[in-house]
């Protein structure tokens, strides 16, 4: 499929454009507000946001997080902290169901790894189908459920 690679600069308007086409489907807790220029901002500074493109076009990102406040709902296993999270995953809609949700994921992972993380841990919503089924060729635990961002989410976490 495409290359997978840290986002620059140069990819913020297609990344922005990207993030906007996700925004009011169903079951995507991203609003006006979230994420933003200013989200892709610091994930850039991190070095923390990867992007596929195909053909020079931006169709898929996945971010490392560190949330404050995921982090402290309860259901982690703490023996796998330092745990990174898994955030902002998004896949041009015309480019679904093609697997590269998946390709992000495991590049996400890979990622987290090679940083030194124990484990990965992320909320989704747990209503989401395509999402739900996307993660589980990847062997997450579900571990608790909580509500936060207006939704109820499902807790996944992985030791690495």
């Amino acid at each position: 499929m495409g290359i997978i690679e840290l986002a620059t600069e140069k990819d913020r308007s297609q990344i922005l454009e990207l993030y906007k086409a996700q925004k009011g489907r169903e079951y995507c807790a991203w609003d006006e507000d979230y994420p933003s220029d200013e989200t892709i901002s610091f994930d850039i500074s991190r070095d923390a946001l990867f992007v596929m493109k195909e053909n020079g076009k931006v169709i898929a990102t996945i971010s490392i997080e560190e949330d404050e406040d995921v982090d402290k709902l309860d259901c982690w296993n703490r023996d796998l902290f330092p745990g990174g999270e898994l955030a902002r995953v998004a896949v041009d809609p015309s480019m679904q169901s093609r697997g590269i949700g998946r390709q992000m994921m495991e590049h996400g992972l890979k990622a987290l790894k090679e940083r030194g993380y124990k484990s990965t841990h992320f909320l989704v919503n747990k209503y989401n189908v395509k999402a739900i089924k996307c993660y589980a060729a990847f062997g997450f635990n579900v571990v608790g459920e909580c509500f936060m961002y207006d939704q109820d989410f499902l807790c996944y976490e992985k030791a690495l």
